[in-house]
């Protein structure tokens, strides 16, 4: 297990663990959590041999959002967080739910108790959102006279009506966890949402880590992208994987009994 001040992660039988390490202060962030979450999520994008992520929170509750008192200690704290030369690009604070999608495998989070804020910024950048069915949800910021600012704008755009997250972002009201699913925010919803999160990614490392990873990249960039962009991709991600051992290792293992199966080589870069 590596283990820091604000994040904890455990890698086994290639599935990466992630989970936010303040249950003290109910995994607030502060400035240290938001550099530690972004130094992590650049790690695991270089560990080719993961074929998944689950990510949780420690203590009773999943992330309870910005730790404002300690982010406003100092006049430098917002500027660290929102500074950044390239307008189009991610931020400090942004990194923290856009940069989940660079790892080229699939991120699940594994959602409890409080869930706001920043909190559920973080969580919309997974890939899955299993979430309690008596978690507490809220796109808070409105509470602090703030906009949502944390990228998860993007997620939001491609999983809910835009009437639903305005009501949502305009009023800051807590949901719960069965609501998220209503509005398109949680992928599933169980009271056990860890072992459902190990349940999706045990299934996951089943396939072609190959055809995980495409499937991730093809569907990131081709959602909103023109028809054109799309067929492309389909096209030239198919003959990548064509020529690489791992789609001829999953058609040796379904054709084989188990016991005949063959591990995957490490996964291609994506």
């Amino acid at each position: 297990m590596t283990s820091t001040n604000r994040v904890e992660i455990e890698i086994k039988n290639h599935i990466a663990h992630v989970s936010l390490a303040r249950p003290d202060k109910h995994n607030a962030i502060d400035l240290d959590m938001f550099q530690t979450i972004v130094d992590t999520i650049k790690k695991l994008k270089k560990n080719r041999s993961i074929r998944a992520v689950i990510l949780s929170g420690q203590g009773p509750d999943f992330c309870t959002g910005l730790d404002v008192k300690s982010v406003l200690k100092s006049k430098k704290g917002p500027m660290k967080l929102l500074f950044k030369l390239n307008p189009w690009a991610s931020n400090l604070a942004q990194k923290v739910s856009t940069y989940w999608q660079k790892i080229p495998v699939p991120v699940i989070a594994a959602i409890h108790g409080r869930c706001w804020g920043g909190g559920l910024q973080i969580a919309l950048g997974a890939d899955f959102r299993i979430v309690t069915p008596d978690a507490s949800l809220s796109i808070m910021e409105a509470r602090w006279g703030l906009i949502p600012d944390m990228g998860g704008t993007l997620p939001l755009r491609e999983h809910c009506r835009i009437d639903i997250v305005k009501e949502l972002a305009m009023t800051g009201k807590l949901f719960d966890g069965n609501a998220a699913q209503n509005y398109g925010i949680a992928t599933h919803v169980s009271d056990k949402p860890l072992e459902k999160a190990q349940q999706l990614a045990d299934e996951l490392c089943q396939q072609s880590p190959d055809t995980v990873a495409a499937v991730k990249k093809l569907y990131n960039k081709s959602w909103l992208s023109s028809a054109g962009s799309a067929l492309m991709r389909e096209s030239v991600y198919q003959l990548k994987i064509m020529m690489g051992k791992n789609m001829r290792i999953k058609t040796h293992n379904q054709t084989h009994e188990p016991e005949e199966h063959k591990n995957f080589d490490e996964r291609k870069k994506w």
